[in-house]
């Protein structure tokens, strides 16, 4: 039964969920609360010659920390939405980089859920981490 509701919030999130479609995020649930999406950082994501624009490093961020949330909340029939957000970029990401980035809830109350997530290159080099808080409510309320 638990399973189910995850799957169906989750389904409808993916379904619905176009921009990271078209930064060509590709997403993972190892588990309820933790998320990883991978994207190779291609011509469309630079700011630079060479380096992508930060925008497109927390986009990647905003959804890692989202779904992690949203896969912990969705076992309550629960949606989420970004409060706010923190983003360190710790180092440059480049045309063709591999990146990782790993969510994990590390607190969550009736409403609100802290979130921890780090980005890694094909190098393992952490390149960016962040945190971020979020509302949960009913997911009627977006899905009807």
């Amino acid at each position: 039964m638990e399973e189910t509701k995850l799957s169906k919030i989750l389904s409808l999130y993916h379904q619905t969920n176009h921009f990271g479609e078209l930064l060509g995020m590709s997403p993972n649930i190892p588990k309820p609360g933790e998320a990883e999406y991978t994207m190779l950082v291609e011509q469309k994501h630079l700011a630079t010659p060479i380096a992508a624009h930060g925008g497109v490093i927390a986009s990647l961020i905003d959804g890692t920390l989202g779904v992690a949330a949203l896969s912990y909340t969705a076992l309550e029939n629960k949606v989420v939405s970004t409060v706010e957000m923190k983003v360190n970029f710790l180092k440059p990401v480049v045309l063709k980089d591999t990146l990782l980035a790993t969510g994990k809830v590390i607190s969550a109350g009736k409403r609100l859920l802290f979130v921890e997530c780090q980005v890694t290159n094909q190098h393992n080099e952490l390149v960016a981490k962040a945190n971020g808080t979020f509302n949960a409510y009913p997911a009627e309320k977006v899905f009807g």
